[in-house]
């Protein structure tokens, strides 16, 4: 079944063939019909499947049937989600979607000027994408009235959960009115995801797109056993030698970014870094430069690794392995989407062990080595513009090597 198909309005379907979103993908095909028919719906879907459209088509849709005018700070739709950065491309796709339609959206969140907000709010508007936090403050200050709300969407939910959240959800209820639609979108399902689903959803419609294999068959894994301090090296190569690609690469910390970023710019690599600790400007900034390729190389912390879309992501390296084996298919999500295909390479120290063992057993399967003897080792090293202290006592084991074969070519004749 296709798009045009649908009974959905010729301004959605008019953007939709714009966007060359000819047929539905799997969990939007399960989603739509029932969401136009006024269903809950909880919807378990892994990374990169399009759950974001299969919300955004029929709730555009519906809101547009019946257009009523709006008062000061109305909001008719919510969709809450946990960062700024998934705020930002969520609302991106429901004005693209909705662009042929007279509805208002607006993305809120914290880490930048909220007049632009505010007047926007002023206007009541139909979808509001919005963090707990920048929401809430503007609720409690009289900007935001929930009291006619007609669908409460929450995207990433498990992510929500794990980031202390469900307070939050249950006082964006309180200010509903009793009877809303709402749905519920999770990458995975467990008993604590679970019992916030059912204390949200009345009678749920339950949608589950989840194969065996947790991670897109489109993303052939590797992984290399690196030491720790000799893992900018191989980093340093790899950029080197596919200059042209676009890398993803995902550190433990800020601190480690900030880091792995210095010894790239030693080396003459153009790099980006993205975490926690930029400022809301600078972030949007660097996915901007990241996102149209004008640097090839960005390196971030898990902030980047869940529901954000990059387009046309080559290598997606775990620099760190991810404490939470879960967070790994997450990182890896990023590249391998749709039709594309996309490698995955994780740099794992001696101390890393366990945890690569954990990642496995989570997906069921090992992933495939890249076996590194000692001479491609140390040649990976010697290629470094970097040359650390002790890459002197490799060049001298390799002096004193040539002298030795010297030596003995001497006793032979």
């Amino acid at each position: 079944m296709k798009f045009e198909q649908y009974h959905i309005s010729p301004e959605i379907k008019k953007s939709l063939a714009e966007l060359g979103f000819k047929r539905p993908t799997d969990i939007q095909f399960k989603a739509i019909p029932s969401i136009l028919k006024g269903d809950d719906v909880m919807a378990i879907a892994q990374t990169g499947t399009g759950k974001t459209a299969a919300f955004a088509i029929p709730t555009l849709h519906m809101l547009q049937l019946k257009h009523p005018k709006k008062t000061k700070g109305e909001v008719r739709c919510v969709v809450m989600v946990p960062t700024r950065e998934l705020s930002i491309q969520i609302a991106e796709v429901f004005t693209n979607i909705g662009k042929y339609t007279k509805l208002n959206i607006l993305g809120l969140h914290g880490g930048v000027d909220e007049a632009p907000q505010l007047k926007k709010l002023a206007q009541g508007v139909d979808v509001l994408i919005a963090t707990p936090g920048r929401m809430f403050d503007l609720i409690s200050r009289g900007f935001i009235d929930l009291s006619q709300t007609e669908m409460l969407i929450l995207d990433e939910a498990d992510h929500m959960l794990d980031l202390g959240f469900i307070r939050d959800i249950r006082d964006v209820l309180k200010h509903m009115a009793r009877r809303h639609q709402t749905l519920f979108f999770s990458a995975t399902i467990d008993k604590d995801i679970k019992d916030l689903a059912y204390s949200v959803v009345n009678n749920p419609i339950r949608i589950q797109i989840s194969p065996q294999d947790p991670v897109s068959k489109n993303v052939q894994h590797a992984v290399a056993y690196v030491g720790m301090d000799d893992k900018r090296f191989f980093l340093e190569r790899l950029v080197k030698e596919f200059p042209d690609n676009k890398i993803l690469v995902f550190v433990r910390t800020k601190v480690r970014a900030e880091r792995v970023f210095a010894a790239m710019q030693r080396v003459g690599i153009k790099a980006l870094t993205m975490h926690g600790g930029k400022e809301q400007d600078n972030r949007l900034q660097v996915m901007e430069e990241f996102k149209n390729g004008d640097t090839r190389l960005l390196i971030t912390t898990d902030v980047n690794a869940r529901g954000i879309d990059i387009p046309n992501v080559d290598y997606v390296v775990n620099y760190d392995l991810p404490d939470v084996p879960e967070n790994y298919v997450h990182r890896v999500g990023r590249t391998g989407r749709g039709v594309r295909k996309g490698q995955a390479v994780s740099f794992c120290s001696d101390e890393e062990k366990p945890v690569l063992e954990a990642i496995q057993q989570y997906l069921g399967k090992e992933i495939t080595v890249m076996k590194i003897n000692k001479s491609d080792y140390r040649e990976t090293i010697s290629f470094s513009e970097d040359i650390p202290n002790d890459n002197w006592q490799l060049l001298l084991d390799e002096h004193n090597k040539q002298l030795e074969q010297a030596k003995r070519k001497k006793k032979k004749k």
